[in-house]
């Protein structure tokens, strides 16, 4: 393996996940690419924290209403509605980031001819895919 530099941090080229070697400070992903600017949720983040406040209103019903002893069901009817809530929180930021994200990644290989930059993309987009699939 060998090493690279890209975007101003040193990468191993050739291993799995690229292998960053930097001491910048600088808020890079696994790739190097620095992700320190606009994200794809940008435009809807108001809505966002909306929905997300919501979502946290509603946990702090349920723990109410297991203090209250309530009924298991309908704790449990509850815990469902904030599950798919959340689900559609983390939907709408995988399309974010699909349609902001990797689009931009795809652009800027093309612009440099380094193709890993949007493969890292992709990659990042799939493992977070996964984790919600867990």
């Amino acid at each position: 393996m060998s090493m690279i530099q890209e975007h101003g941090a040193n990468v191993t080229a050739g291993a799995e996940r690229p292998v960053i070697q930097h001491g910048t400070g600088e808020d890079l992903n696994s790739a190097g690419q620095d992700h320190s600017g606009a994200h794809g949720y940008a435009t809807d983040k108001e809505a966002y924290l909306k929905r997300l406040r919501r979502i946290e209103g509603q946990v702090r019903g349920i723990a109410r209403m297991v203090e209250e002893d309530k009924y298991c069901i309908d704790i449990l009817t509850q815990v469902a509605a904030i599950n798919k809530a959340l689900h559609a929180v983390s939907l709408g930021l995988v399309q974010d980031h699909m349609s902001h994200c990797v689009v931009d990644a795809a652009r800027e290989a093309d612009a440099t001819g380094n193709p890993e930059l949007v493969q890292a993309k992709v990659q990042e987009a799939t493992d977070a895919i996964g984790r919600l699939l867990r």
